[in-house]
C-alpha cells in the first residue's frame, strides 16, 4: 500500500529537522565539549574554562534548547498539513 503524497512530505520534513538539530547537539557537545576543549579553555565562563563549561553544562543547555525549536517547528509543520490539535 502506498502513503499519500503528503504523508511522505511531513514524514521526509519531520526527518529533516530532527538530522539538523541532532547534528548541530553532536557539534556542539562532541565538538566544543571535546575536541575543541583545548582552544575554548583559554576562554573563561562564570570562573570556568568554557572548553570543561561545554562539557558539563554547555551541551545540556544547547539541547534544552533545541527541544524548544523542535516543537517549534513540528507545531508549524503540523499546522501547514492540517495535523494539529
Amino acid at each position: 500500500m502506498a502513503l499519500p503524497r503528503a504523508y511522505d512530505r511531513y514524514w521526509r520534513t519531520n526527518l529533516r529537522y530532527l538530522a539538523i538539530l541532532l547534528t548541530i547537539w553532536f557539534a556542539v557537545s562532541f565538538g566544543c565539549g571535546i575536541l575543541l576543549v583545548d582552544e575554548l579553555n583559554r576562554l573563561r565562563i562564570g570562573g570556568a574554562k568554557l572548553g570543561f563549561w561545554f562539557a558539563q553544562q554547555g551541551s545540556i543547555y544547547v539541547f534544552v534548547v533545541l527541544i524548544f525549536v523542535y516543537v517549534y517547528l513540528m507545531n508549524r509543520l503540523d499546522r501547514r498539513y492540517g495535523v494539529n490539535e
